[in-house]
């Protein structure tokens, strides 16, 4: 199983807070505070998931990197986990149609992060 998760979130105070969800039972953690920067992790490490944030700095914002993700037949099967403030429906519906596998709306509970990320690692055996 691949243990690497990849966060890709740019407010520093969510960051760690999803970095402490997510640091126990042997899991990798590695950090981005934008989608540039994410994407080229995401290629680098190969993650087991990635937890995206919608709204970033930078040139390319979550939904985006998410849809350069499934383009890329190398890193199309990666899994991606939208976690943002966004919650309306055409926000949820653009995340299923640039092809997240799940979309949680902050603020979120840790243990449903856990188990959205245990399932999908387990899936992806």
């Amino acid at each position: 199983m691949n243990k690497i998760i990849l966060v890709i979130e740019n407010q520093p105070e969510i960051r760690k807070l999803i970095c402490m969800t997510m640091d126990y039972d042997g899991f990798e953690v590695h950090e981005s505070d934008n989608g540039d920067s994410g994407l080229k992790m995401i290629k680098a490490l190969r993650p087991g998931v990635v937890l995206l944030d919608v709204m970033m700095p930078g040139s390319i914002d979550g939904f985006q990197v998410c849809e350069r993700v499934r383009a890329d037949p190398e890193i199309a099967h990666t899994p991606i986990v939208m976690l943002t403030a966004r919650g309306q429906q055409s926000d949820i519906l653009t995340g299923r149609r640039v092809g997240c596998d799940e979309y949680l709306t902050k603020p979120f509970s840790p243990l449903q992060l856990i188990e959205i990320v245990e399932r999908l690692l387990e899936k992806g055996r």
